[in-house]
């Protein structure tokens, strides 16, 4: 199904028009060049798993250059309505997807949602915006949706080593999202199943996963009877296996050729312009202020700092700092108490423990799940 709907956009690429260079960091034609080569390559492999799920990537990467920079644009109808189609045809998830663009598939959904009368175009952006929006505040939503999507995806590709291992990664992910014991038992459950590539692990934590398997077979509390049965099976084959194989994510697009891993330090963001350094240094003036019982009264300055280091999530996903500002951002914010405070964490929660739940801070904003809890 998707390769024939991938063999039908190539008129539309042909249709779509190139617009001037530019020269911030991410140049959108640039980026588009990339897509139009990433859709080139999977056209002659035969448009398997790593080649659709590299190409989405591209088109999220080229759809956040017109986004950010030239939003007026007609490239970025074109952009958002591709991004829509294929992001449905691949199931995408914010909690599996690792390109941290869940503003972004929201925004081209509600793009369409404005200017097509197709239903069938209408119908994805409303399946994919189920899913964007539940990052915010709805863990339980969003791991029942990642796992019904990694199913979805791995039934696709049913011969493919690294689509069979979508589902086990969704389980692994929702447990460590939501601490619900229920999805440890169906990662467990899914890789205890004798098909299953148990060599070559790509969940989040192989090593907590593997632990997770031994604490069940050594009969600590919390894992049920079926988790047992599953850890013995997982163990013994492990065993037979020597070493793990951790495979790791593919990139789609080079970090040289979509934004650096560094914002650089003249580059400002939110309402109120502020740099990576301000950012940080003003963090830390409303900790001190809160350190002297200010409590409320720094909120508004609080809300303007996370509506920046939001606002650099966006442009920068990539940064080596943006998972430890989400989080002291986050922390900064947990220490009042406003509905606008609140709602701020809550939002940037959300981003930090989806989109970046491998960072060390997403981990220690979630909690390592004890053994057997």
């Amino acid at each position: 199904m998707i390769r024939a709907f991938c063999s039908a956009l190539a008129l539309s690429f042909a249709l779509l028009p190139l617009a001037a260079s530019a020269t911030l960091e991410a140049d959108p034609q640039v980026l588009y060049a990339q897509m139009k080569a990433a859709y080139d390559k999977a056209q002659a492999n035969g448009w398997d798993y790593l080649d659709q799920e590299y190409y989405l990537s591209t088109i999220f990467n080229a759809g956040r250059a017109y986004s950010l920079q030239r939003p007026n644009d007609p490239a970025y109808g074109e952009l958002a309505t591709l991004a829509v189609r294929m992001g449905a045809a691949l199931d995408y998830n914010p909690l599996t997807n690792e390109d941290a663009a869940t503003w972004y598939v929201r925004e081209a959904c509600l793009w369409v949602g404005k200017n097509t009368t197709d239903p069938n175009l209408l119908r994805d952006a409303a399946t994919l915006l189920v899913r964007v929006n539940a990052e915010d505040g709805n863990p339980e939503t969003l791991a029942t949706l990642a796992d019904e999507d990694a199913v979805a995806l791995a039934a696709q590709f049913p011969h493919d080593v690294q689509a069979e291992r979508l589902p086990l990664e969704a389980d692994w992910r929702a447990w460590q999202l939501t601490h619900d014991p229920a999805w440890r038992s169906k990662a467990l459950a899914r890789a205890a199943q004798p098909d299953f590539p148990i060599a070559d692990l790509s969940v989040l934590d192989a090593g907590a996963f593997v632990d997770a398997a031994q604490n069940a077979l050594a009969n600590v509390s919390g894992y049920t009877p079926q988790d047992r049965a599953n850890a013995a099976v997982i163990v013994d084959r492990l065993r037979r296996v020597g070493k793990l194989q951790v495979i790791a994510r593919t990139r789609a697009v080079p970090e040289s050729v979509y934004l650096t891993r560094l914002a650089p330090a003249d580059e400002y963001f939110g309402p109120f312009g502020m740099s990576v350094l301000g950012i940080e240094n003003d963090i830390k003036h409303v900790n001190f202020m809160l350190d002297y019982k200010y409590g409320n009264r720094e909120s508004d300055a609080a809300v303007n700092v996370a509506v920046a280091v939001d606002d650099m999530h966006r442009v920068y996903p990539r940064d080596r700092d943006m998972a430890k500002l989400l989080y002291e951002c986050i922390a900064m914010l947990g220490r009042m108490t406003t509905p606008q405070a609140q709602a701020e964490a809550a939002h940037l929660r959300g981003i930090l423990t989806v989109e970046y739940q491998s960072s060390p801070q997403a981990q220690q904003l979630l909690g390592s799940p004890q053994p057997g809890s």
